[in-house]
Parts: C-alpha cells; structure tokens; sequence
C-alpha cells in the first residue's frame, strides 16, 4: 500500500493517484479529475473494488494557501530543497573547523580579566575548576594579536610592571596557628644518629589494628592500596618495643626534588633510587604540601577530606623500617656510628604551586599569599636541602602543554593559547603585583597553557627567604642531558653520598632517559617560529634576573 503525501490517503497500485489534483502529471486527464468535473468527494477503493455509499470517505480539497506554502512543493522538489540544505551545512562546518585550526576566523576569547577574588568565604562551595567563572569573558576579537608587533605590545606592558619585591616572612607562631595539628605531630628535634630526620612516636594499637585503615592515599588509589597491604603485613615487626610500650619509627625527607614539571624531575628521581644510600616515598609525587593536605585529589574534582600529616609519613615507612633496621644494629649501638641513608621525595609541584591558599588563609595582603609552601618546610626542617631542575621554560612551556593537552593539539592551537594566556596574564599585572598574579588560583585555572610555571626566578626568591643559597642545588635540564654523569655527581656531593663503584655509577648514569616525550607528541612537530619569538621576549626579563641570582649566564638561555 502506498500512500499520497497530499492528501494523505492510502492508495492501491492503480491510476487512482493519478486522480489527485494534488498529484497531477502528465497523464491527467480533465474528464478524470474530480476536481476539474468541480466534484469535492473522491471514493475510496480497497482491494481495487469501490467502496459501499456508506463507505464513501469525504476529503475536502483545500486550496494550497491552507497549508501555508509548504506541502505545495511536488515530493521531488522537497527531497531537493533537503538534500541542498543538508550539502550546504556540511560545507559550512568543514569550512568552520579548518579556518579555526589555521586561526582564519574571528574568534571571541576570554581575554578580560575579572574581579580578582580575595575572600575565601565567597568561594567555600565552588570547584577549582569554576573559577575560570571569576574571569568574565570579553567578547574581543583576537585575530588582531596573532602578529608579533601586536603581543610585542602587550608583552612590553607586562615587563614594565615587573618588579621583584622581597616577600615578609610569617613567625613561628603565626604558622602554628594556622597548622596546630601538624606542629603537635612533627618534633622539634630528630634522632642524633641518623642522617635522615626521623623520631620515634608511641604506637597505642594491638596486632589486630589496622594502621593504614584511614589513609586517604590508600583510599583514593588502587595503585597505592598494594604498597599497603605489604606495609600491613610488616608493620609489627618493626616496631620498637621499650618498658611495655610500643614506638614505631617517623620519618621525614632528607631532600626535595621541588621543581619544575616537564625539566627532567622524573629522570633525576629513577637514577636517584639507583644510589644504594637514598630512599623515596612510596610514590614519586606525593603533592602533599600543595595540595593534599588542603584535600585536592584534582583539580577539576575539587576538594575533598584534608589529608591529615600521618597519611604523608605513612609514605616514608618503607624507608623508615629501612633505617630502623640500621639504628637497631651493632654498628650502630655499640661503635657510635650512625644511619646514611636519607629519603627524598619528589613533587615537582612543591616549587610553585601555592594556589590553594586563598581558600585557607583569609589575613592576605593585596592578593598575596601570606603563608607559602617553603615556610611550614622550613618551619619544620631548616636544614632540609632542595633541589631544583630547570629548563629553557620556552621548551617547557610547549612540552607542557603536549603533555597535557588532550585533544586538537597542534602549533597553531598552541600558539592561540599562549596568545590568550599572555593577555590574561597582562590583565592582571595592570592591577596587582607581580605575586600576586603568580600565585593566583584563578588566573592560574583560566590560562589555557602553564605560562607562570616558567617564571623560575619569582619561586626561587621566595625560596631564597626562608633557605640559605646552599641549601638549594639548581640545574639545567640541557646540562643534565649532555653531560649526565658531570651532573648527578654534582646531586651526590650536594647530598653527601658517599663513593659509589664503578659498576654502581654506570648504573646510575648509563640508564636510558625517563619520562621522554611521547611518539605521537614528537610528530606533531616543533612550534611555531612566531609563538617561540613571542615566548622569548616574554620570559628573558625573568631569565635575566635568574642568571644574576645564580651568577651564571647559561640560565639565559640564549643557545638553545
């Protein structure tokens, strides 16, 4: 059974739809059509039979203007108009997605910068991830930016406002008010013959109690939950048992890696381990200091239960029965020498980033942090050594973002992003100062790429007012790569490692390179020459000052 698209009608495989004045073609016939004899009734037929008098159907012919236009299109024209329309979107998006891949297009971006937000109460409810909502979008055109001389402009306008201001150390007591549980925890003073921070803390558990039963790094991964099911099944037998009483030995790092994300911190951390002396945390990046123990898991997630200072010294006890098992020897007790071994651990976050504090410290000062990561560290360890891994940051910045970028990654994608991130970047130095714009959580978030990760000099000067110079290695990543073994001799002799053998240190410095980067990545090919000119006359202000801290010119990084 087929069927009139007119009239609606259910039509047999007869001429009787060539009855429908609807459907006239070139066999209509006058004489036929009811409409042209004037009749406004058409019979029904079933099973090619007519119909009964009472099974007559009547259909009104209404005259085209009844149906607005549309339905008076012939079936063939219809499928045309569709089919014409549907070419013509396809194009229309093909021509869409390539003129924004090759920036062809007038593009609005969120290049105004907002109200800087300064009370944490205000923010309480709302994720790390929604505080690019904070940044009110301009509908601005940035085509315009793409030529050198236009972000020149702006990038002149950011180096007028640099201005490196020696930040005000907080006192003790001010960061004991802010972290009490913390200092009730961590002891003043370390065992004397260990060469690692370590101290014993009264166990008041039984065999039958599960240390690791709240530990929020064992509850969150499934990756971590083996390492503990290991330290469950050991746990009592390293404890110190003295007059009925139970201690189990707490540790804190000798050392940090801090710094800085995509310069090599992973390499460092693998050859490291090698060395039969040094020990690590139970994962390499921990993110305790600047973001655990405010309770961010991710930042898109938001945050979460605080991680309490157990669950990050729970992450030495590998190590720590290491040492014990060393302080409990003959060597030990009787010949009065002490423990070598020294745990590091590794967040190439612990440079940086300070961007939760406006959630948690309400008393700053023209947007600026008045506590930052370095203060409780030094709070509690003042002979802690960091060491800090660097690279020329216009290569870090473009490794970064391949590394980090999920989709559509491109140089010409790259290139709008450092665009739009300099203009916000911009924004906000025109206001506040330069710190508070490094250290600013919402800034920060609505940057399509790191630009601030890169400003190395702004971390090491705030470093550099809690730690003396010689406690603080830095090295170059270009260095590192081109002469390992001249480099990780250096780490050995910052960190009094003892001599290794020949086979040991062959070892260490003949190990293929870590954490390199990916095949799909390196075809995508280097950026830019007008992204990498742009980004070179962003950071060589910041560069400069490096190398007149550190009194070497090769933190310029003019050669590579």
């Amino acid at each position: 059974m087929r069927y009139c698209i007119n009239c609606c009608i259910h039509l047999l495989p007869n001429d009787l739809h060539r009855q429908c004045f609807r459907c006239r073609g070139p066999d209509h016939h006058s004489q036929k059509c009811p409409v042209c004899r004037g009749e406004d009734k058409i019979p029904l037929y079933t099973d090619s039979k007519q119909m009964k008098w009472l099974a007559v159907l009547e259909v009104r012919t209404d005259h085209c203007e009844s149906w607005n236009g549309f339905f008076c299109l012939r079936k063939g024209k219809l499928c045309s108009l569709m089919f014409g329309l549907i070419i013509m979107t396809l194009v229309m998006v093909s021509y869409i997605l390539a003129g924004a891949k090759h920036g062809l297009l007038l593009i609005p971006s969120p290049f105004h910068y907002g109200a800087f937000a300064s009370n944490p109460s205000l923010m309480d409810n709302e994720s790390l991830s929604d505080m690019k909502d904070h940044y009110q979008p301009s509908k601005m055109n940035i085509s315009y930016v793409k030529d050198y001389p236009s972000i020149k402009l702006i990038i002149d306008t950011i180096t007028s406002k640099i201005e490196f201001i020696t930040r005000q150390r907080p006192d003790l007591e001010e960061l004991r008010k802010q972290e009490p549980h913390m200092f009730s925890v961590i002891p003043n003073k370390f065992l004397p013959n260990s060469k690692n921070p370590c101290w014993y803390e009264e166990y008041r558990g039984n065999t039958t109690t599960d240390p690791y039963a709240t530990n929020s790094y064992a509850l969150y991964s499934k990756r971590f939950r083996i390492i503990f099911d290991y330290l469950r099944k050991v746990f009592w037998n390293h404890l110190y048992h003295y007059k009925d009483k139970h201690y189990r030995l707490r540790c804190l790092p000798h050392f940090y890696i801090i710094g800085q994300p995509k310069c090599g911190t992973t390499d460092l951390y693998d050859r490291l381990r090698l060395h039969p002396d040094v020990r690590f945390s139970a994962i390499k990046e921990p993110h305790w200091w600047t973001r655990k123990r405010f309770g961010i898991i991710r930042l898109r997630d938001g945050f979460h239960d605080r991680y309490p200072v157990e669950d990050y010294l729970d992450l030495f006890d590998l190590a720590a029965h290491q040492i014990q098992s060393v302080l409990q020897s003959d060597a030990v007790k009787e010949r009065g020498k002490r423990n070598n071994i020294i745990i590091g651990e590794a967040s190439a976050s612990t440079m940086w980033d300070n961007n939760a504090w406006i959630f948690f410290y309400d008393n700053s000062t023209e947007g600026e942090p008045p506590f930052l990561i370095q203060d409780f560290i030094h709070a509690f360890q003042p002979n802690a050594k960091l060491i800090i891994m660097l690279r020329d940051p216009v290569e870090r910045l473009y490794s970064d973002y391949l590394y980090f970028a999920s989709a559509n990654k491109s140089a010409e994608d790259f290139h709008e992003k450092v665009a739009e991130s300099l203009q916000l970047f911009e924004s906000c130095v025109l206001d506040y100062s330069l710190r508070a714009c490094v250290y600013n959580n919402t800034l920060n978030n609505a940057m399509p790429v790191r630009l601030q990760v890169g400003l190395y000099v702004v971390y090491l000067l705030d470093w550099l007012t809690v730690f003396n110079k010689d406690q603080i290695l830095v090295l170059r990543l270009e260095d590192h790569a081109s002469n390992m073994r001249y480099t990780m001799h250096m780490v050995f002799q910052f960190l009094d490692l003892g001599p290794l053998s020949e086979k040991q240190e062959a070892l260490i410095t003949k190990s293929p390179a870590s954490n390199t980067r990916r095949p799909e990545d390196r075809s995508l090919g280097p950026m830019l020459p007008t992204t990498k000119a742009i980004l070179r006359d962003f950071y060589r202000p910041f560069n400069t000052k490096l190398a007149q801290v550190l009194f070497d010119d090769a933190f310029l990084w003019k050669r590579t």
